[in-house]
């Protein structure tokens, strides 16, 4: 899912989710300069080397199953504590969180937590336009298949054996307050109802793990149309600026150490997909033996909203990511029939498409991949493809000039993309040997 204040996330819920945050991460804009390279060039794609033994010391699993109710949508197990509770007996466990490479903090469906939890995780306050201080603080996060609202509360999240202690995350549809205007206008579809394990679906949840510490910087400075709010009361909610401190936070950046970045290492798949996958979540890059960056990597450096360039058919599309919470190659291409928003060839069709960083650093690197039938795919009742796609008419940006969202061209490399690879995604102002971050690699 890309968001559009700090991820990008297209999730089409119909029969999928593609979660891309619009606009995301800490730049000053997301206007940027397109490359221009010959189409018509070619670079050898490296081989991924085998895959160092399970570590389950800095690692969860990974699961893409049909229990999500859609394809291709890899999820971990989240245990959610009060802050600093003293035993587990305040802690609820939540399983089919969203694992999202296009996103910044965890989000969960209300109805996915005990309300004695709900009621002991601490209201964070302290909007920087709140006069007063002591209003809670709500944000409406725009991804580009529609919203979540909730308001942000502190709870110690612990995965596997790691733990972020005392960190802001989204209480998703806790019916504590009423989405302003600005926020369902512009928002798209509200998502809360989507979630949960009492509503309509077994997805109860995000977990977003990209390239920043916090959801945006941009809202630590301006207002941003449907962004955050401080709420006096359950139906009065103005948007604010809130300090990068009190915004919802990549929960990787809250870990004592495996804290740089991550890596998403999931297996190949047999020709027609699989019913059952399973994967691992990897804390840290160049850490320990086990999220070691290899020397010959494709490194991939992104900008401040985390995305690079793609270049398509002869189009420089500068908006595009590595996006694990969206569920297809998702991308814009007339010649390929489509069934709503899926491609549906008849047959498989071979395709081939060049990253390079925007900034022009680095080599740029030719991807091959294939996309299939959806209809096919979806009537089989396999959770995981390998060359699912959607077509992707354009994303919502967020422009600073204007202050307004505007419309433009994306190519946002889906779950498909992951499989057979290990892709490693590093935070900003981290570094992996010379490398620094913000990147991503695989």
């Amino acid at each position: 899912m890309k968001t559009f204040s700090h991820t990008l996330g297209v999730a089409l819920l119909s029969a999928s989710v593609v979660l891309s945050a619009c606009g995301g991460g800490s730049g000053e804009s997301s206007t940027n300069s397109g490359i221009n390279w010959p189409a018509s060039a070619s670079w050898p794609v490296t081989p991924t080397p085998p895959s160092p033994p399970v570590d389950t010391s800095n690692s969860v699993p990974i699961v893409v199953d049909p229990s999500m109710d859609a394809v291709n949508q890899p999820s971990v197990t989240v245990t959610l504590c009060p802050a600093g509770a003293p035993n587990n007996s305040q802690c609820v466990t939540v399983t089919n969180m969203l694992v999202d490479t296009g996103s910044v903090g965890v989000r969960v469906a209300s109805s996915a937590l005990s309300p004695a939890l709900n009621a002991q995780l601490l209201t964070q306050v302290g909007a920087t336009d709140d006069k007063v201080g002591s209003a809670p603080i709500v944000q409406c996060a725009l991804f580009a298949s529609g919203f979540t609202w909730g308001p942000i509360k502190r709870a110690d999240v612990i995965l596997g054996n790691k733990k972020a202690s005392n960190i802001p995350i989204q209480v998703i549809g806790d019916g504590g307050y009423t989405a302003p205007d600005d926020c369902t206008s512009r928002g798209g579809p509200d998502l809360g109802p989507l979630l949960g394990a009492n509503g309509n679906r077994a997805f109860n949840g995000i977990v977003g793990i990209g390239h920043f510490v916090r959801d945006s910087s941009l809202a630590a400075k301006s207002v941003i149309p449907a962004g955050y709010y401080y709420c006096p009361t359950t139906d009065s909610c103005t948007g604010t600026r809130v300090p990068l401190t009190r915004q919802v936070m990549n929960p990787v950046a809250g870990l004592a150490t495996n804290n740089n970045g991550t890596v998403i290492r999931l297996p190949a798949l047999p020709a027609g997909g699989q019913v059952r996958v399973t994967g691992q979540l990897i804390f840290g890059v160049g850490t320990q033996a086990n999220n070691a960056l290899p020397a010959n990597a494709n490194i991939l450096q992104v900008d401040g909203n985390g995305l690079f360039t793609t270049q398509y058919q002869g189009r420089a599309i500068i908006n595009s990511a590595i996006d694990s919470g969206t569920n297809g190659y998702a991308f814009s291409d007339a010649t390929i029939p489509t069934t709503g928003e899926w491609y549906t060839p008849p047959s498989d069709q071979a395709l081939s498409a060049t990253m390079a960083s925007t900034n022009g650093t680095g080599n740029p690197v030719m991807v091959q991949f294939s996309i299939g039938n959806a209809t096919n795919m979806m009537g089989s009742g396999y959770a995981a493809y390998d060359n699912l796609g959607m077509y992707l008419a354009s994303l919502p940006v967020y422009d600073v000039s204007t202050n307004n969202m505007l419309s433009e061209e994306g190519f946002l490399w889906g779950l498909p993309f992951f499989y057979g690879r290990s892709v490693y995604t590093v935070l900003e102002n981290a570094r992996v040997g010379t490398q620094a971050g913000p990147f991503v690699a695989f």
